[in-house]
C-alpha cells in the first residue's frame, strides 16, 4: 500500500477518535487530548495530500467521518439505523469510489 494512502487510513482513524471525544469528553483534561488528536489528525491529512490528489483525500477523510460518526452513533450511542441512512451512506461511499476512479483516470492520460 501507498505511504500516503497510509496516511488516509490514519487521518479517518484519528477523525473517529476526536468525534467519538467530543460525545463523550466531560472533563477538561479530555478536551485537551481532543485537541491533541485533531492536530495530530490534520497533521496525517497534510502528509497524505502531499502525494495524493486533495479532492481526493478530503472526500475521503469526510467520508469516512461521515459513515464513521453515523456507525458510532447507532452501536455505541444507541441510535437507530434506517433504510434512508443506509441509502446515503451507500450514495456517500460511491461517490467517493467513482471520484478515486475518476481521478485515477486523469492521472492516466496526464502520463501517456
Amino acid at each position: 500500500m501507498n505511504k500516503s494512502w497510509f496516511y488516509v487510513l490514519l487521518t479517518c482513524t484519528f477523525e473517529l477518535l476526536w468525534v467519538y471525544g467530543f460525545s463523550t469528553a466531560d472533563r477538561w483534561w479530555h478536551w485537551a487530548i481532543i485537541v491533541g488528536i485533531i492536530v495530530i489528525d490534520f497533521h496525517f491529512l497534510a502528509k497524505a495530500c502531499e502525494q495524493l490528489p486533495t479532492g481526493t483525500v478530503y472526500a475521503v477523510f469526510a467520508a469516512a467521518g461521515a459513515v464513521g460518526t453515523v456507525l458510532m452513533d447507532v452501536y455505541l450511542f444507541g441510535g437507530t439505523m434506517n433504510g434512508a441512512k443506509l441509502f446515503f451512506i451507500l450514495l456517500l461511499v460511491a461517490g467517493v469510489i467513482f471520484l478515486k476512479m475518476a481521478d485515477g483516470k486523469e492521472e492516466k492520460e496526464v502520463r501517456a
